[in-house]
């Protein structure tokens, strides 16, 4: 598997040219993944449609395993705060209904990079740290209203069913959807 660089691009001046190269470059991963998937993510194709040169891209990036790795990077970066609703239940619930509406954008870019992860190893590697940093952020909703419970466990048990309806089995959003589930792993999490 291939290493993703340890400080993405961009990092050493936040603000400056490297920024602005990155964000046209992962603007473009993002369009020509919403437009054809995978494979129509390769180097030239990100170059013709960020307007960087192919030269700074392999250098910066070197496949687009590493590009897809970076759009997860840039999105782990990306403040988040759980909700704090006042009960386990709505926090979940808040929580499941970002996920939906994520989900369920047209086009979802998260339903997009999810999926090209199945093709990169790097990508797949950079999704796991992106879920590893949300459980571990989101765990205070559990830890708050039941200190006993496993928040992994909790969160899982409520998100879950939401990635697999909506992202595997392709089925439509319901509106009690996002609660449904959150109701199941709340009473699981005070038993």
């Amino acid at each position: 598997m291939e290493p993703i660089p340890q400080a993405p691009p961009g990092a050493a001046r936040p603000g400056g040219r490297t920024a602005r190269t990155r964000g046209q470059v992962l603007e473009a991963v993002a369009s020509l993944l919403l437009e054809g998937g995978f494979d129509a993510v390769t180097m030239d194709a990100v170059a013709a449609r960020s307007g960087i040169h192919r030269t700074t891209i392999y250098r910066r990036w070197r496949d687009p395993g590493a590009l897809l790795a970076d759009s997860f990077e840039a999105a782990r970066e990306q403040p988040w705060q759980p909700p704090d609703t006042g009960s386990l239940l709505g926090d979940l619930t808040e929580i499941n209904q970002q996920i939906v509406t994520a989900l369920t954008a047209e086009p979802s870019v998260t339903r997009a990079l999810i999926t090209a992860s199945f093709r990169s190893p790097a990508a797949a590697e950079a999704l796991q740290r992106f879920w590893d940093d949300r459980f571990t952020t989101a765990a205070v909703v559990v830890e708050r209203a039941a200190p006993d419970a496993d928040p992994r466990t909790i969160l899982v048990a409520s998100c879950a069913p939401i990635f697999y309806e909506l992202a595997l089995m392709r089925s439509p959003a319901t509106p009690d959807m996002a609660a449904r589930y959150a109701r199941s792993a709340t009473a699981a999490a005070t038993t």
